[in-house]
């Protein structure tokens, strides 16, 4: 790495407005030591971010209340120095009652989506042509339950994901057990419901990736503990489940809860935590059927890992283990899969979103 690149981590976290939620943390690409450059406050609960790097641009959720002392979901945009490790608010939008869980930033950089789990509405936010959050042009509501009458009480979109070309967001629905394609309306600034798949039922899809070919879609599921596959039909829109898996290890009778899945950069393995069992499951991916077998569980050396994310060259594991209040640092060995952990850590007030970029 150059000395003109910079690895860098941003960390939302679950704080109150009066206390520092955003993070901005340097890693080094060699040992994995992090240290921590600077902190934003003034927000309530930023659990979840995106960060543009091209446009030097950071977007957070948040929580506020209206006029009228109601609660809702607020996106904040921050001017990002990777220099000088900073972040500097610019503006904040109103976007979904009461609240959101996470922000997906499109790939051209001109919407943000909110999904609202506790609302079970999906927001589409505008960006102006500076980079600022605009305003929120569309909302979706969504209707029903699912097989779980505690979890699945009434709809719960957890997390949304855009196709690598733009003209779908993908919605997981925690609450419904299903996938929701919408296609994106440019002109009109809409989302128009396209789309779903299910999942099984009482599996709960929280959050997705997509395979590097386009083609595989995963679904990490936080009812039932398990990940679901779907292939996915680009030109048709379309997803169907052709297979899942058990996240955690056979004979495993405690309390858990899945978070968060991502692929490595060659598209060989995938990988998902467990909270509750507070590890992270390996898997290696068949690259003819999309299909996932076991490699590895390895602790998350912490409590509830919310959230991990894989360095972009994919050296790297890095988890967010909220409980606990740090960040683990696992290398990552690219011919197996496996991760070790680096013996590197930090500690962040309950980390629940890790966002690692490389400036250059």
């Amino acid at each position: 790495m150059s000395e003109q690149q910079r690895l860098l981590l941003y960390i939302g976290s679950y704080a109150e407005a009066a206390d520092p939620g955003l993070y901005v943390v340097e890693m080094n690409p060699a040992t994995g030591e992090l240290t921590r450059l600077g902190e934003a406050a003034g927000l309530k609960n930023p659990t979840f971010l995106k960060v543009d790097a091209a446009g030097r641009k950071l977007y957070a959720i948040s929580e506020t209340k209206t006029s009228s002392d109601e609660r809702i979901g607020e996106v904040a945009s921050f001017a990002v120095d990777p220099a000088a490790g900073t972040l500097t608010e610019l503006n904040r939008i109103l976007t979904l009652q009461p609240s959101t869980s996470h922000i997906e930033l499109e790939p051209q950089r001109r919407y943000v989506v909110v999904s609202g789990y506790h609302g079970g509405n999906v927001g589409l936010v505008r960006l102006l042509s500076d980079g600022l959050a605009g305003e929120q042009t569309d909302e979706r509501q969504h209707e029903g339950k699912g097989a779980d009458p505690v979890r699945q009480d009434r709809p719960h979109p957890h997390s949304a994901l855009f196709t690598p070309d733009s003209r779908y967001v993908l919605v997981a629905d925690l609450g419904l057990d299903k996938v929701f394609v919408y296609r994106l309306d440019e002109q009109s600034d809409k989302l128009v419901l396209h789309s779903e798949a299910k999942t099984a039922p009482g599996a709960g899809p929280r959050h997705l990736a997509f395979h590097p070919n386009g083609k595989w879609l995963y679904s990490i599921n936080e009812v039932n503990s398990s990940l679901t596959l779907f292939a996915f039909d680009a030109d048709a829109g379309t997803l169907e489940a052709i297979d899942a898996v058990p996240t955690l290890p056979e004979g495993y009778a405690g309390e858990n809860t899945t978070a968060e899945v991502a692929i490595s950069p060659d598209g060989k393995f995938l990988y998902g935590s467990n909270r509750g069992h507070d590890s992270i499951v390996v898997f290696a991916i068949d690259q003819g059927s999309g299909k996932l077998s076991l490699v590895q569980h390895i602790s998350s050396e912490g409590g509830h890992p919310r959230h991990f994310a894989l360095t972009p060259a994919g050296d790297y594991l890095v988890a967010a283990n909220r409980d606990s209040n740090n960040l683990a640092v696992f290398r990552i060995d690219k011919s197996t899969g496996k991760l070790e952990f680096t013996g590197q850590s930090a500690n962040v007030s309950k980390p629940v979103c890790v966002q690692p970029v490389l400036f250059k």
